[in-house]
């Protein structure tokens, strides 16, 4: 059975400003040995299943610089260091990024992105009924638009490969496991 490690020290690298990069040394409890680690320290992420009233899934069209790609997602965000709630915050990014607005949004789940480098949470919330009630606000650098697809279609396009952001699939994941009824909304 793994056991913790027992960490001893850490200290930073750098301040990059989506993310702090620090170097932290834990002892082995198998060996007793030190060893240095990298953690990308960052803010917590949401991402937002958004349907509409006919079974559409709100979703986006971005260019993602790290791939040089345009990729379907779903609307999503980091948290803003002053907000606490990731339901609040994926109500937020919706109505920004497509200025759509829904009721009953709620907590469908949550992941670790990358434990073995990043520290922090990606949450998925759901939000149904969502009908399109203002403008966009995109930060200053976003550049999307805005696609409305039938959930019937999502299983077909992750198996396609046309959504390749791997926190979408897992969101999208979460939103199957839940519609079969194998997932329960946390409250």
């Amino acid at each position: 059975m793994s056991r913790p490690w027992k960490k001893i020290g850490s200290k930073p690298l750098g301040d990059f400003r989506i993310f702090k990069l620090r170097s932290d040394t834990f002892i082995s409890p198998r060996t007793q040995k030190e060893h240095d680690f990298f953690v990308l320290e960052s803010v917590h992420w949401v991402n937002v299943i958004a349907i509409t009233p006919d079974r559409q899934l709100v979703m986006v069209e971005q260019y993602r610089f790290g791939t040089n790609t345009v990729e379907l997602e779903i609307p999503g965000g980091m948290m803003d260091p002053e907000e606490t709630d990731p339901v609040a915050t994926g109500v937020r990014e919706l109505r920004e990024e497509t200025g759509y607005e829904g009721e009953h949004p709620r907590l469908l789940g949550r992941i670790h992105a990358n434990p073995a480098i990043l520290n922090n949470t990606c949450f998925t919330v759901l939000i149904e009924n969502c009908r399109l009630k203002h403008a966009v606000n995109f930060d200053q650098g976003e550049d999307m638009a805005t696609r409305l697809v039938p959930v019937s279609e999502i299983p077909r396009l992750v198996a396609g490969e046309k959504i390749g952001h791997s926190l979408v699939v897992v969101a999208l994941y979460h939103f199957d496991l839940w519609q079969r009824g194998i997932k329960k909304l946390e409250e």
